[in-house]
């Protein structure tokens, strides 16, 4: 495991990568530390997921073929403690592959290989969202569903739903523009901070993930609807 830090006085974002090609975590690692990221590096998912209990990070950089404790198995396991951003890298470009790394709870999928221009620009985008998210704690409340703008997770009757960063980022601005049919563009650049791709099934997988949650804690009175040809809209419910 190797630690690489640099002092700046402004806060310097803190980066886990976890990537078992030397040659490529070597890379990665001169790459970030150039940009003035701390970074920590480590070859196996192991070693990834001790160094993420030890220490807080700002994004994790997870290899999927891992030796031992492959990267989906870390991201089980980081999803139960927290909820750093975690983009997945993987040789596995398939369609099936993607919508399993974000079912899982994955922030982000990026296909090996990848230049460094698109790599910094969803890492920049995943920086910008922990921002954002850090800039409003106070809660918000609706008739029975809590939101809770800190934890990044909705309660009811004291049951929490486990929502990842950006399942919540997808409930709330639906529930904040409840009635509304927002397009998936629209969703894409405001949720997941990337443009939208007709391939790209990281939202559907989302909403997907956050009814069944919804519905894991009881929640009834609300509905997330999908609008042919536009994109996802939040509605109450009648109940009984």
């Amino acid at each position: 495991m190797k630690y690489s830090h640099l002092d700046h006085p402004a806060p310097t974002p803190r980066l886990l990568l976890v990537e078992d090609d030397p040659r490529l975590r070597e890379d990665l690692d001169q790459h970030f530390r150039q940009r003035g990221f701390a970074v920590t590096t480590c070859g196996n998912g192991l070693q990834g997921l001790a160094a993420a209990q030890q220490q807080p990070f700002d994004l994790v950089l997870l290899d999927i073929m891992l030796p031992g404790m492959d990267g989906l198995q870390v991201l089980d396991s980081l999803r139960h403690q927290h909820g750093t951003p975690v983009m997945l890298m993987s040789a596995l470009g398939a369609e099936q592959d993607r919508i399993t790394g974000f079912t899982r709870g994955a922030d982000d999928y990026l296909p090996k290989p990848f230049s460094l221009a698109e790599l910094d620009a969803r890492t920049n985008a995943l920086l910008r969202r922990v921002h954002l998210d850090q800039r409003q704690p106070a809660p918000r409340v609706d008739a029975r569903l809590q939101f809770d703008d800190q934890a990044q997770d909705v309660s009811q009757d004291g049951r929490t739903a486990g929502l990842t960063p950006s399942e919540y980022r997808l409930l709330a601005t639906l529930h904040t523009h409840a009635g509304e049919a927002l397009s998936k563009v629209f969703l894409y650049q405001s949720v997941l901070h990337r443009n939208y791709t007709r391939l790209d099934r990281g939202l559907d997988v989302h909403v997907c993930n956050v009814r069944r949650k919804l519905a894991d804690i009881g929640v009834q009175h609300l509905q997330i609807q999908a609008v042919r040809g536009q994109g996802y809209l939040l509605v109450e419910a009648a109940t009984a």
